[in-house]
C-alpha cells in the first residue's frame, strides 16, 4: 500500500573514495546493485516517494547499470558532493513535499521491511525516529515535516546532521535487526560481509 506522506532520500553522492569504487553498484548476493535493492526495499515498503541522491559521475553510470526502477524514483543530482552529507540531505529535501523522511546511507543495502514499519508507526511520536539494535543506534532514521522544514531553512551547507537532529524530540526504537548497524565503507568490509 502506497504511503503518501512518506518519503526517502537514499544518499548515495560521495566519492567513496575508501572504496575506490562506486558504493551505489557493488552487487549483493541476489545480483542487484545496493542501490537496486535499497529503492525496491523502500517501493515494496510503500514510499511514495524515492529520492536518489547521486554525484554527477554517479549520475552517468546509474542510467547504464540500472532498469526497471520504480516509478517514484527520482534521480536527484548533487551539484558540490564535497560539501559532505548535509547539502546532500538539504538538496534532497527540496524534492520532499512536507512528508515524514527517512534517510538511508548507500553504504548499508538493507532496508528491511518491519524495521521500517516499526518506525513509521512511531512517527508521530516524537521528531525524529531512530531504530536501535541492543542499545546501539542505527539507520535509517525518519524525521518530520517539522525538522525537513528546519533544514531547508539552514544558511549552512557544512553542518553536522547528527547536531541538527539532537535539537529535536527523539524516539528510540528497539528493533530486531543487527543489520541496522551496517557500515560498509571499504572493499574489505564488503567482501567480509559478502
Amino acid at each position: 500500500m502506497i504511503k503518501n506522506d512518506c518519503s526517502v532520500i537514499i544518499l548515495a553522492a560521495g566519492n567513496s573514495s575508501r572504496m575506490k569504487r562506486p558504493k551505489f553498484l557493488l552487487s549483493t548476493t541476489d545480483g542487484n546493485s545496493f542501490i537496486e535493492k535499497i529503492i525496491h526495499q523502500y517501493a515494496d515498503f510503500g514510499c511514495s516517494n524515492i529520492i536518489v541522491m547521486l554525484n554527477s559521475e554517479g549520475i552517468a553510470l546509474i542510467k547504464k547499470h540500472t532498469q526497471n526502477l520504480p516509478i517514484q524514483t527520482q534521480i536527484v543530482l548533487n551539484p558540490y558532493p564535497d560539501l559532505g552529507r548535509f547539502f546532500s540531505i538539504k538538496t534532497g529535501l527540496k524534492f520532499v513535499h512536507n512528508y515524514y523522511t527517512f534517510i538511508h546511507n548507500v553504504d548499508n543495502p538493507f532496508a528491511n521491511k518491519k524495521v521500517l514499519e516499526q518506525l513509521y508507526s512511531a512517527k508521530t511520536e516524537a521528531k525524529v525516529i531512530k531504530p536501535v539494535y541492543n542499545n546501539n543506534g542505527g539507520h535509517p532514521v525518519l524525521i518530520s515535516p517539522t525538522v525537513c522544514d528546519y533544514i531547508l531553512n539552514e544558511k549552512k551547507h557544512d553542518v553536522n546532521f547528527k547536531e541538527i537532529l539532537n535539537r529535536f524530540s527523539t524516539k528510540k526504537v528497539e528493533v530486531k535487526d543487527e543489520t541496522i548497524l551496517l557500515n560498509i565503507n571499504t572493499y574489505d568490509e564488503y567482501l567480509e560481509f559478502y
